[in-house]
This record gives C-alpha cells, structure tokens and sequence, in this order.
C-alpha cells in the first residue's frame, strides 16, 4: 500500500490553501470565474517551472498524463491550453507577486535556509542589489520596447545574504534605470548594501549616510577627489591602499558633502587593481572587501535562475501572463533551494533540480528520497489466504480422532 502522495504533492503542502484563498479574495482573482479556480492555475504554472514545460501544450498534456494523480495537488483535471492561457493574461499578477513574499517569510520564520556563507562577524543586515534584463522579441512583446528593434524586460532583486534568496523584487521594462529602482528599497538602520557602480548616485549616497545605510560599491574611475587621511594598511593581505576622501567635482560634493572611503584591493586571480567605495569608516579593510566579493552570489543567484526555471522563454506574450511566470519562478526556486538545503546527496543546486522534475509525480516520501535518494523503493507485499491444514492449526484433535 502506498502511504505517501507524490513529491509535487508534498512540496505544496508548503502552501497553505486557506492563505492562499485569503489571497485570491484580496486581489478578486477569482471574480466572475467558472470552473477553473486560482490554485488550479498555480498548480499549473508551479508545475511548468518544476517539470520544464515549454509550451502550454507542454504543461497541459504534462498534467494530463498524470491522470489519477492530480487530486492530490487539489485538481480535478487538467486544464485546457486556452482555460489557462485566458487565466494567465486576466487574473492579477499580485496575486503570485503576494503569495511569493508569503512563501519567503514562512522560511524565514523556520530558519532552513538562513546562514551565512561567508564568516562575516558583524550582524548587520547584509543585501547585495543588482538587476537582469531578459531580452524580448518586439513584434510579440510590443508592450515591452526597449530599443528600436528589440524588447525587453529587467528583473530587479535585492539579495539577503543571510539566506541567499531575494527579499526585495520588482519587474519593470527594460528601460527602466537601476537606480530608480534602487530610491524604493525600504533599509533599515545599520544595513549595509553591496552593488555594482552601475548604481552610482552621489545624491543617493549621501540620503543613505544621513539615515544610518552603509553602501559598498566600486568607484567610478574618473571620480575626482581628495584624500583627507591614509589609513594604515593590514599585513600580508591583498590591500594597496585605505584612504578617507571628499568627492571634490562641482556636482559631486554638492550631492554628497560626506566623507567616504576608497579602498584599493589587488584581484590576484584577474591581476588587476579594484577600487570599492564606502561609507562605512569603521570596518576593517579586509572586511569591506570581503563583502564586496560576497556581491558575487546574486550574479550566481541569476545564473541558476536561468538555468534551471523558465524565465527566458515564456508561454504567454501579455505583460501580466509575463509577470506570472517570472514570480511563479522565484516560487520555484524557493522550493528548490529548500531541498537542496535539506539533501544529504551532496548533490549541486543543479543537479537537485533535475533530479525533482524527473521524480515529480514519484510516490515517495519526500524526507526519505531526499536522506536516501538512490534507495530503491521496497516492494510491499500482497497479503495471501493462509491454509490453516498446511500452518497445522486444522488439524482434528485426540478427541476428534477416538
């Protein structure tokens, strides 16, 4: 007898229906429909990010073949290519965008996923900001223009580094500049935010300083500025020069009159000079560079996105069917980032994900696939009629006998 449900079965457990209704009302999802609800479309979506799917020929036949097994996931049958695919370019967007930041905050109130890499000593909030442009085709994507012949659209995150998932995101046309972006990011005191100096803004600099915010970033090379004081530079490390400064053109001291602080790091792999810029006067420069090169994980972060979810091909050309898919698969990888956290494989971030979309409708306890992966599943076997003559419990007694 099969005691558990199939691993896309569990893996929903982890949303729960009643917020999720709360949800759908919230947004009116579900306003004048029939028939095929909010969770149907999720599941639907959730399950085109986990198995592949590149079509919705692909998630509607993909479901379909798992006849028998969908009322586990709520569903009663699967959906038709053309129900979804008015699902998707009608119903909110917000809706997926809520139940992401639902789905992160439960994590982050269990604590799976939350430790540093890194052996940072301080406990200041650490989030490193950058954005990726998808590239659209314009004559499907007009919505979305971005230069004459071509379409696209950026995907803006904040990455916690005490998880090493998003907490912030926002999805804009491609035209759309970064640090317009960056002014929205809602930071508390004492948090310190690492970035490329594609986001050089001296006037949001200098807002950031005044409010407790510390920033590390690279210097612009044809900053002008002027040293106040040299700071001694820490033994057999990579340091070439620590240094308090004013920015001293006429734009830039006006934005930003605060003092900062350059920091000249040698890359001996790539062997070339790197200048960060800060407003932090009190770390040691080791560690400011430290947290620099730790900004590296979102730029992974994006590359695993890519690579293993559907977020460079999509299934529907409307601007919200767009928005579904990109935050169902942050969704995704929530999920997936939590069984690779939990394996005992020692599997890849990679690896673990193919390994669920070939295992996906498995009736497997999920724990136990993940402890023993490549455990095969043992045979339980069918019960039999005992023969009570061949077991001797029918045979006749002395006194039957005389």
């Amino acid at each position: 007898m099969v005691k558990v449900a199939s691993l896309f079965s569990q893996l929903l457990q982890h949303f729960s229906r009643a917020d999720f209704a709360t949800l759908v009302k919230e947004h009116q999802a579900e306003r004048n429909a029939k028939g095929f609800s909010s969770w149907d479309q999720f599941v639907a979506m959730l399950f085109a990010q986990l198995a592949n799917a590149r079509s919705l020929r692909d998630i509607c036949n993909g479901l379909h073949c798992a006849t028998g097994k969908l009322v586990h996931l709520g569903l009663n049958k699967a959906p038709c290519k053309s129900t979804l695919a008015y699902a998707n370019q009608h119903r909110p967007a917000e809706l997926f965008r809520e139940l992401f930041y639902q789905t992160y905050a439960r994590f982050q109130q269990s604590g799976v996923l939350f430790h540093r890499k890194a052996k940072f000593k301080f406990k200041n909030r650490f989030l490193s900001f950058d954005s990726t442009t998808i590239s659209l085709c314009l004559s499907l994507f007009p919505w979305a223009k971005f230069r004459r012949a071509k379409g696209g659209v950026k995907v803006h995150l904040a990455l916690d580094h005490d998880s090493y998932m998003p907490s912030f995101a926002v999805i804009t046309t491609a035209k759309v500049h970064d640090v317009r972006i960056a002014r929205a990011l809602d930071l508390n005191r004492g948090s310190i935010v690492a970035f490329d100096r594609g986001y050089t803004d001296y006037a949001l600099f200098h807002l950031w300083t005044m409010r407790g915010v510390y920033f590390v970033t690279l210097m612009k090379e044809n900053a002008v500025y002027q040293v106040v004081e040299d700071l001694p530079l820490p033994q057999h490390r990579n340091i070439l020069s620590d240094q308090i400064i004013r920015l001293t053109g006429a734009k830039a001291l006006e934005k930003c009159p605060d003092l900062l602080r350059r920091i000249v790091v040698w890359d001996k792999e790539h062997e070339r000079e790197i200048v960060i810029l800060t407003n932090h006067l009190e770390f040691g420069s080791t560690t400011i560079a430290d947290i620099y090169k730790d900004r590296w994980e979102i730029e992974l972060f994006f590359k695993a996105i890519k690579q293993n979810l559907k977020i460079k091909t999509f299934v529907g050309t409307s601007e919200n069917a767009l928005r579904i898919q990109i935050w169902t698969a942050l969704i995704a990888i929530l999920l997936l980032k939590w069984l690779h956290h939990l394996s005992k494989a020692g599997w890849s971030f990679s690896t673990c994900a193919a390994m669920t979309r070939m295992l996906l409708f498995t009736y497997r306890d999920l724990q136990e696939w993940l402890n023993e992966p490549y455990e095969s599943v043992p045979i339980i076997p069918l019960p039999e009629q005992l023969d009570l003559f061949k077991t001797g419990f029918g045979q006749p007694t002395a006194l039957e006998k005389g």
